[in-house]
């Protein structure tokens, strides 16, 4: 009997050893999130909140060093607990971090399109200033090269030649260059014109000047209305 009692206090005293040597529950999960949030770049990121993870999981290890399984086992969750909220503040920030550069670059596209744009705009610009000058110069040759034709002066007076008649003499370019402006001539001469169809050589005729847009059509009018043969 004393056997058998010796025997289960032993069996009993290797099982406590074994519970006392038996590692935390939560210490490989919190060693693994330690581990995943300093490769998903959690202690670049976040430096004190994975700073403040780190000294959750080392006073784990610390209680864990004294014999204290079960407030080591707390801290080791605590660990996994902080882990998981960084995780996802390391996520948000990466996100942002992307965002913000997918914004930069944008900007920057925007900025260089902006800025190929003004240097189209200064190339036309430039171009129609070239153009310009161009045509100009251009005008400037032919107009050198064009023979200057003399307009003939206007006269005041018209002496009569053989064989002119009143039409003929309104038509001549230092008339009136008209020969439906006849009219004119011959009521400013109806002292010594009778008959406007006919004329004598050496008769000195009056040529009206500084007449208005109404005498002329009149003149016009009249010579329409009685033309002369």
């Amino acid at each position: 009997m004393r056997l058998w009692a010796r025997f289960i206090i032993l069996l009993l005293s290797l099982s406590a050893a074994a519970c006392a040597t038996q590692p935390p529950r939560f210490r490989d999960e919190a060693a693994a999130k330690l581990d995943q949030l300093k490769l998903e770049g959690g202690e670049r990121l976040r430096p004190a909140e994975y700073a403040s993870v780190l000294q959750a999981f080392l006073k784990g290890d610390a209680y864990l060093m004294e014999g204290e399984q079960e407030e080591a086992d707390r801290y080791f969750q605590l660990t996994v607990l902080k882990g998981e909220v960084l995780e996802q503040d390391v996520a948000a920030e990466k996100a942002r971090r992307l965002a913000e550069a997918a914004r930069l670059a944008e900007e920057r596209r925007r900025a260089e399109l902006e800025r190929l744009a003004r240097l189209e705009e200064e190339r036309l610009a430039k171009a129609q200033v070239a153009e310009r000058a161009r045509r100009e110069a251009a005008e400037a040759e032919r107009r050198k090269a064009r023979p200057v034709v003399k307009e003939p002066p206007q006269v005041a007076s018209w002496t009569v030649r053989r064989g002119e008649s009143l039409p003929l003499i309104a038509s001549r370019p230092e008339v009136y260059g008209d020969r439906n402006l006849w009219p004119l001539i011959y009521r400013a001469n109806r002292d010594q014109i009778r008959d406007p169809k006919h004329i004598w050589p050496g008769q000195v005729l009056r040529v009206p000047r500084n007449l208005g847009r109404d005498d002329f059509a009149e003149a016009r009018r009249f010579a329409q209305e009685r033309p002369l043969h």
